[in-house]
């Protein structure tokens, strides 16, 4: 029992949360480094839209080139990750091996951080066991410790501040002070200039206050609007000065980033299979590379995005299958996860296929449990794995996609595992007790039974 109580009592702690968390992916990445020569981990890791940007930062060129070569200005990625990127160039070199440890550090310590606004918010969810649950399930989930070290894009970073941001829209929820909501602002700013995509769930949030906000007194609910509004100021504060480039440079209305069109054509066309078509691609394709060149980024957008919504109209039934194979894979990994599953002879790549697809259907299982309990926090909980993922239902579906709202898939499934417990331990006494509380039930019976005699005696009396 004492041991009990001490394993109890360390797997409550924060510290140890976050040194496992550590561990795990420090030693993938160790393990991931033992694999590749030191030469190719200094540049292939680097040779995407993100690094490409920050090698042109890094090196006088300015926000421009994402495919390797000198094409120009550019808007394809928003700007806070290329431009943390860059500055680890200018401290590390270019294309260099400490530079990749840098990088790579940054997104383990990103990932690993994710446990402590993931349980904030799971206490404040469903109480501190389901808080430290969805915690623990986070420091070995294995989408949280493998990303980080193959994947030098912002998917870390964004995976900690939908974890910031899920917390704060729970702690902020009432609140009638100025400063916490222009925080509030502040931080959906920065994650908006990181990953856009999240604005799709920041409208669903922002519908919650403002109904919440209705629920209250006339005079309360008038200052909470105008608290949302100025957190709306805020961000929108943010965001204006990069929008203002863009429009300077394009001549353009680009508030986030200019590559829409291409993904959705990359995901909608006749080429397109089960996968990601990476020949597509002006990273690697020569001839769309030119033709990019050739019409220029915003210009070569819109005709990629005019393509596929045509494509999208005229095979219908095609999009269909498309959308139900790109949910699959988002939630599962892959197309065909059993097949694919028995298939593999890696023990990683299973565990994988594995905590993905169990993760999907306890996120489900959470969703539910707190609609029918009538939980206050359903709608911001189950917000980002509902609404967020859309985005790339019509487009691609690639597995770190999807982990910037894991935090939240894992705290669905802390609540799905700590309502099963609980149900067992209210169920467990009738069944183990009831014996003992029948004998103390008789016993106490035949007690009451000898002392009516003499009450009635002292009543008579």
């Amino acid at each position: 029992m004492t041991f009990f109580r001490a394993f109890q009592k360390a797997a409550s702690s924060l510290l140890l949360l976050l040194l496992v968390a550590l561990a795990a992916r420090g030693a993938y990445f160790l393990h991931r480094e033992s694999l590749a020569p030191h030469f190719a981990l200094a540049s292939v890791p680097f040779l995407y839209e993100p690094g490409n940007i920050a090698f042109s930062l890094a090196t006088g060129s300015g926000f421009s080139s994402p495919f390797r070569v000198s094409t120009g200005p550019t808007a394809w990625e928003a700007p806070v990750y290329p431009l943390l990127l860059s500055f680890i160039f200018r401290l590390f070199g270019t294309y260099t091996f400490a530079a990749y440890i840098a990088a790579a550090s940054f997104n383990i310590l990103c990932s690993a951080l994710v446990c402590v606004p993931l349980y904030c918010t799971g206490t404040i969810v469903a109480g501190r066991g389901a808080g430290l649950l969805a915690a623990w399930l986070w420091a070995v989930f294995p989408n949280a410790f493998v990303i980080p070290t193959d994947w030098i894009w912002d998917t870390c970073l964004s995976a900690l501040l939908v974890a910031v941001i899920l917390w704060a829209t729970l702690a902020i929820d009432g609140s009638v002070r100025r400063l916490d909501w222009i925080a509030y602002g502040l931080l959906w700013g920065f994650a908006l200039m990181t990953n856009p995509t999240l604005l799709s769930v920041l409208f669903v949030l922002l519908v919650w206050f403002a109904w919440r906000a209705s629920r209250k007194d006339r005079d309360a609910a008038s200052i909470l609007i105008r608290r949302i509004a100025l957190s709306v100021i805020v961000m929108a504060a943010c965001c204006v000065p990069w929008t203002i480039r863009n429009y300077a440079v394009f001549h353009s209305f680009i508030p986030f980033r200019s590559v829409l069109g291409l993904q959705l054509w990359l995901g909608n066309n006749d080429a397109y299979k089960d996968h990601f078509p990476g020949q597509l691609h002006p990273l690697d394709n020569s001839a769309e590379r030119a033709h990019y060149v050739e019409l220029g980024e915003v210009a070569y957008m819109h005709q990629k995005r005019d393509l596929a919504l045509r494509w999208i109209v005229s095979h219908p039934h095609r999009e269909a299958q498309l959308f139900v194979e790109r949910f699959v894979a988002l939630w599962a990994g892959t197309t065909s996860p059993w097949k694919d599953f028995l298939a593999s002879d890696s023990a990683l790549i299973r565990y994988v296929f594995a905590a993905n697809i169990l993760a999907a259907f306890g996120a489900l299982a959470g969703i539910v449990i707190l609609i029918v309990r009538r939980n206050q926090f359903w709608i911001p909980v189950a917000a980002f794995p509902a609404i967020f993922p859309f985005a790339f239902y019509f487009s691609q579906a690639l597995l770190r996609y999807r982990l910037p709202i894991d935090p939240a898939v894992m705290l669905l499934c802390a609540v799905a595992i700590n309502a099963s417990a609980q149900e067992r331990r209210n169920s467990t006494p009738n069944r183990t007790f009831v014996p003992s509380q029948l004998l103390r039930n008789c016993a106490e019976r035949v007690r009451s039974a000898g002392k009516k005699p003499r009450e009635s005696a002292r009543a008579m009396e």
